[in-house]
C-alpha cells in the first residue's frame, strides 16, 4: 500500500512518496587523485528494487550527505540525480530446478564527484530512505522500517596515506535462485583496487527514513541504529544457524531457511599494512523461494556432540533426484557407504571426517557435495544467573562443559522484547533489564571442535520481591511466644529487634509483652521489599456461650460463642460435629448441658449452654393400600399431638377427620401432619400410599357369524383371568380363548365375559355370534347409499363360514376396477380416486376359502344410490 507524503526539498522540488519498495543498496567510491591538498572521489550509490514490486519506482534523485567521523558534523550534502537503471534479470534458470522463481532487480545508479580535505578521523558518506519492503521474515516488524547505506573514507590517523583510498567494491552476482531447505551459495565478494586485504562479516542492517520523513534531506549523522531482528535471528545469523559467511572470501554458504524475505548485511573491512582503515557495507533483502533443486545438498557441517551416530539426508527433495551414493569418509573402510536417501551411520571413534554425496550419477542433473563431519560427544551447554531486580545488574555465568576441546564462543540473547541491545558475545556478561517480567534468555555456545548448542532459561525480573506473611495478624497470651513466617526469596531482617529469636530467619520466634508490629525487610539480589505483621498480646480470654435453646428431639442445634479465643474445646464431644469449633452443631439424645473452653496459649476461660429437647408430635397415617380404578379407599389415621391435617385434600371426603374416604384418580400419597403446643415447633409427618390400579380394558372380540358345524375361536383380552356366560356351546368358560361349536338349536347367542387383573379388579365385555343354517357363504348387499349419514354408507362383503377372503372386487360398467380388498372389515365408499361416483349399477366378484378349506367364488351386481 502506498502512503503519499509530500516533503519540500531544499531546492523547492517534491521528493518521492513513502512506499515499501527498497530491497537493498550499497555505496562505494573511487579515488580520482589530488586536487591541491584535497582528495577527489567519485562516489557511486546503487539502490535495488524488485522488478515486480508494486511499490514506488526508484527515486529520480538521492539526498546524500558526508560527515566528519571525529566531530559527526556534516561537511557536504547534495541531491544526486539518477544516472541510469540497470536491470539484473535471471531469464534462464537451471533445468534442474523445480518451480524456479523469477529473479529480477532494477538497480538505480547515482554518481557524483566530491573533493574533501584529509582529516584524522575520515568521513562517512550516507544515504537514507523509507521504507524497506513489508513482510521481512527475520525482523520483528518490517512495515515502515527504513534503511541507511554508507561508505567510509579512512582518515590519516590510521595511515598517513589512507585517504588516498579506493573503497572495496562488492562484485557478486545478485540474480541467485535460493530454494528453501536446499544448499546454496551467495557471493558477497568484493574487489579492492589498492590490493588491500579484505575480511568479511555479517553485520547490523541500519534503519533510516521514517514515515514522517521518508527521504531525509540531509540524512542524519552516524552512529545509526540497528533494525529490530526477530527471535532466533540476529545480525550475525541473519538467515539462521545453518547459513554462514566465509570471512576470507565473502561467500555465504548453507542451507536456506523457510520461504520468505531475509534482510542480510555484509561488511567488508579493508586492511592495509595490517591496520583496518575502512569498512564498507552491502545491505540486501534476499528472497528464499518455495522451489527445489536436483542437487546433492548437504549442511555445511555435521556435528554430533552427543554420541557417535548421525542421521544424513539430502536436503533437496526435488522429484528429479533418482539415485543416491553416500561415502561417510571413514579411512580404510569399505563398509561406510549407502544408497539410501536418508541413511544413519555410526562412526567408530571421535574425530573429523568428510562425507560425500553423489546424486543422479551419470544423469543430466547429476551433482555431488561434501561436508565436514565432526564427532566429539560430551558437549553440555548451560548457564546460571544472579540478580533479578529491574534497573540493576543481572550477572550471567556460563556453565558449559565439554569433554573434547574448549568452548570458544558465546552468543547471548537476554530476551528483552523490543530492545536492540539485549545481546552479548562475552562469556559471562552483565545485563541491566529496563522492564520487569519473565525474560526468555538464550545462550548459543560453540567449541573449537565445532560443537554448537543452545541453552534456554526463563529469568524473572522484578521491581521488588513478593512477600507472603503467614499469618498477617496473630494473637498470644502474655508470656507466650509465637512463630512468625515470611515466604519470599532473599535475605531477611526483622525489626524491632526486641523479644525476638532469629531475626534474620524467615521464621523468627517472638514473645512481646505488649501488642507489637513486627516488620520484615527482604533483599533479593538487590531488590528490596517490606511487609509487617501485628502480634496482639492479651492477659485473659473473653468468652460467652450464647443462649440456652430448645430443639425437637433428633434435630441439630447451632451452638455459638462470643470470644477472642484462638482454640476451643466443647464437651461432651460425642454429640458435636466439631468439638474444636467456636460454633459446632449439637445433636443430643436428650436435654444436655454443653461446656466450652476457649484458650489463647496459657490463658483460658469456660462457659456452658443448655440444649433442651422436645419429642416430635406422633403421626400414623395407616397401612398402604391398593384399590381398583374408580373405587375408593378408607383411610385410618391416628396421632399424638394437639391438631392434625390431611393432604392433598381434594380427593378426600373430609380432610378434617382421621378416617376420611379417599377417591384418587391415580396413585396418591396422603400425608397426615400433626402439630403440638408443648415445645417442638415442627410437625410430625406420616404417609399412606393409595395405589390405583389401571383401568381394565375388557374386550370380547368383534361380533361375528358362523354356520352350523363351524368351530368358532373366541378371543378375550384385558386381564389375567376370564369367565364366560352363558357357557352354551363353549369348550370352557374360564379361558380367554374358548372354542364355540353350534348345532342349529338357536340362530344367535350373546356371550358376556368377566375380565379380572392380578389383584381382582374386574370389568366386562360382550360379543354377538349369529348362526346361519346355510353352507359357507359371502353375502353382498344389492344396494348402498354412500351419503355420509352413517347408514349403509359402505359396500362390504359379509362372510359366513369363511376362513379368509382372497379378494373382493368392484367394477364399473366399463370394466374399470374401482375397489379391491382382502378384508371383510373394509368396504367401498362409492368413490374413485377421491371422486364420488354417480348412481349406477356395479359388478362385484369375491373369491374366498371356507372354514373347511374349500374355495368359494361368487359374483353379482350392486346399485349405488345417490
Amino acid at each position: 500500500m502506498k502512503k503519499h507524503l509530500l516533503l519540500l526539498c531544499w531546492l523547492g522540488c517534491t521528493l518521492p512518496s513513502l512506499a515499501n519498495h527498497i530491497t537493498g543498496g550499497e555505496m562505494y567510491y573511487t579515488f580520482m587523485g589530488m586536487n591541491g591538498a584535497a582528495y577527489q572521489y567519485q562516489v557511486t550509490l546503487h539502490l535495488y528494487r524488485d522488478c515486480f514490486s508494486t511499490g514506488a519506482p526508484l527515486d529520480d534523485q538521492a539526498a546524500i550527505a558526508i560527515f566528519n567521523n571525529g566531530t559527526r558534523t556534516m561537511v557536504w550534502s547534495g541531491l544526486i540525480a539518477r544516472s541510469t537503471i540497470v536491470v539484473e534479470d535471471l531469464t534462464d534458470p537451471s533445468p534442474c530446478i523445480t518451480n524456479p522463481p523469477r529473479v529480477c532487480y532494477q538497480v538505480g545508479v547515482y554518481q557524483f564527484v566530491v573533493t574533501l580535505p584529509g582529516t584524522p578521523s575520515g568521513y562517512t558518506i550516507t544515504y537514507q530512505r523509507c521504507c524497506r519492503i513489508a513482510g521481512i521474515n527475520n525482523l520483528s516488524f518490517s512495515n515502515n522500517v527504513g534503511a541507511t547505506y554508507t561508505a567510509v573514507i579512512p582518515g590519516t590517523s590510521q595511515l598517513p596515506t589512507a585517504p588516498a583510498n579506493n573503497s572495496a567494491h562488492f562484485r557478486g552476482i545478485d540474480t541467485v535462485v535460493i530454494c528453501a531447505g536446499n544448499a546454496f551459495t551467495y557471493n558477497f565478494g568484493a574487489i579492492d583496487m589498492d590490493n588491500d586485504s579484505l575480511s568479511y562479516s555479517f553485520c547490523n542492517a541500519y534503519t533510516g527514513g521514517t514515515p514522517d520523513s521518508p527521504v531525509p534531506n540531509p540524512p542524519a549523522p552516524p552512529p545509526y541504529p540497528s533494525v529490530p531482528y526477530s527471535f532466533n535471528y540476529n545480525s550475525g545469523l541473519p538467515m539462521g544457524i545453518n547459513v554462514l559467511l566465509d570471512p576470507r572470501s565473502g561467500m555465504i554458504r548453507g542451507i536456506a531457511p523457510p520461504p520468505g524475505i531475509y534482510c542480510v548485511t555484509v561488511c567488508v573491512t579493508e586492511y592495509r599494512q595490517g591496520i583496518a582503515i575502512a569498512t564498507q557495507r552491502k545491505d540486501l533483502q534476499i528472497k528464499v523461494a518455495d522451489c527445489t533443486k536436483a542437487a546433492a545438498s548437504l549442511l555445511p557441517q555435521y556435528i554430533n556432540c552427543t554420541d557417535f551416530s548421525l542421521q544424513f539426508r539430502n536436503l533437496s527433495n526435488s522429484p528429479l533426484i533418482h539415485t543416491y551414493a553416500w561415502d561417510f569418509g571413514v579411512p580404510a573402510s569399505s563398509s561406510d557407504t549407502s544408497s539410501l536417501a536418508a541413511p544413519r551411520f555410526t562412526y567408530p571413534d571421535t574425530g573429523t571426517y568428510v562425507v560425500k554425496l553423489v546424486t543422479n550419477r551419470g544423469e543430466q542433473c547429476s551433482d555431488s557435495s561434501t561436508a565436514q563431519v565432526k564427532v566429539y560427544p560430551g558437549f553440555h551447554p548451560g548457564f546460571v544467573s544472579t540478580g533479578i531486580c529491574i534497573s540493576k545488574p543481572t550477572q550471567f555465568t556460563d556453565t558449559t562443559r565439554t569433554t573434547y576441546g574448549t568452548v570458544n564462543s558465546w552468543t547471548w540473547n537476554f530476551g528483552e522484547n523490543g530492545a536492540t541491545n539485549d545481546t552479548s558475545t562475552s562469556q559471562n556478561p552483565v545485563y541491566i533489564y529496563p522492564t520487569t517480567g519473565i525474560k526468555p534468555v538464550q545462550l548459543i555456545v560453540t567449541s573449537d571442535k565445532g560443537c554448537l548448542d543452545t541453552a534456554t532459561q526463563n529469568v524473572s525480573i522484578i521491581d521488588k520481591p513478593p512477600i507472603q506473611m503467614i499469618p498477617t495478624d496473630t494473637l498470644i497470651c502474655i508470656a507466650d511466644s509465637v512463630k512468625l513466617q515470611a515466604v519470599s526469596t532473599g535475605t531477611y531482617s526483622w525489626s524491632p529487634n526486641v523479644n525476638i529469636i532469629n531475626p534474620t530467619s524467615p521464621t523468627p520466634v517472638v514473645h512481646p509483652t505488649t501488642t507489637t508490629w513486627y516488620y520484615v525487610d527482604v533483599d533479593a539480589q538487590g531488590c528490596r521489599n517490606r511487609d509487617s505483621v501485628r502480634v496482639r498480646v492479651v492477659d485473659h480470654v473473653t468468652l460467652q456461650a450464647l443462649g440456652d435453646t430448645t430443639v425437637c428431639l433428633g434435630d441439630a442445634a447451632q451452638l455459638r460463642t462470643q470470644s477472642d479465643g484462638l482454640h476451643y474445646l466443647w464437651s461432651p464431644p460425642a454429640y458435636l460435629d466439631d468439638p474444636t469449633s467456636p460454633a459446632p452443631l449439637a445433636t443430643p439424645p436428650g436435654t444436655t448441658t454443653f461446656r466450652v473452653t476457649a484458650s489463647i496459649g496459657h490463658c483460658s476461660a469456660t462457659d456452658q449452654v443448655l440444649v433442651r429437647t422436645v419429642p416430635y408430635p406422633t403421626a400414623r397415617a395407616g397401612l398402604d393400600t391398593i384399590i381398583c380404578y374408580h373405587t375408593t379407599a378408607q383411610l385410618h389415621g391416628s396421632y399424638v399431638g394437639s391438631s392434625f391435617s390431611w393432604s392433598p385434600a381434594q380427593s378426600l371426603s373430609n380432610p378434617g377427620i382421621l378416617n376420611p374416604v379417599a377417591s384418587p384418580g391415580s396413585t396418591t400419597a396422603y400425608i397426615l401432619t400433626v402439630y403440638d403446643t408443648i415445645g417442638c415447633p415442627k410437625p410430625g409427618l406420616d404417609t399412606v400410599l393409595v395405589t390405583v390400579r389401571p383401568k381394565i380394558n375388557a374386550y370380547a372380540g368383534p361380533d361375528t357369524s358362523v354356520v352350523i358345524g363351524q368351530p368358532l375361536q373366541l378371543q378375550a383380552s384385558g386381564g389375567v383371568s376370564y369367565l364366560w356366560s352363558p357357557p352354551t356351546g363353549l369348550s370352557a368358560d374360564n379361558l380367554a380363548n374358548p372354542i364355540g361349536l353350534y348345532n342349529g338349536s338357536f340362530d344367535s347367542i350373546r356371550y358376556h365375559v368377566l375380565v379380572a387383573d392380578e389383584v381382582g379388579c374386574r370389568d366386562s365385555a360382550s360379543v354377538l355370534v349369529k348362526v346361519f343354517f346355510v353352507q359357507p357363504q359371502v353375502f353382498v348387499p344389492t344396494a348402498f347409499t354412500p351419503n355420509g349419514d352413517g347408514l349403509n354408507d359402505l359396500l362390504r362383503p359379509i362372510p359366513v363360514g369363511i376362513r379368509q377372503i382372497d379378494y373382493f372386487r368392484v367394477y364399473n360398467r366399463w370394466g374399470q376396477l374401482v375397489f379391491s380388498t382382502t378384508s371383510a372389515e373394509k368396504g367401498w365408499d362409492g368413490t374413485l380416486g377421491g371422486q364420488p361416483q354417480s348412481t349406477n349399477t356395479y359388478v362385484w366378484i369375491v373369491h374366498a376359502i371356507d372354514y373347511t378349506g374349500k374355495p368359494f367364488f361368487s359374483k353379482g351386481t350392486v346399485t349405488l344410490i345417490r
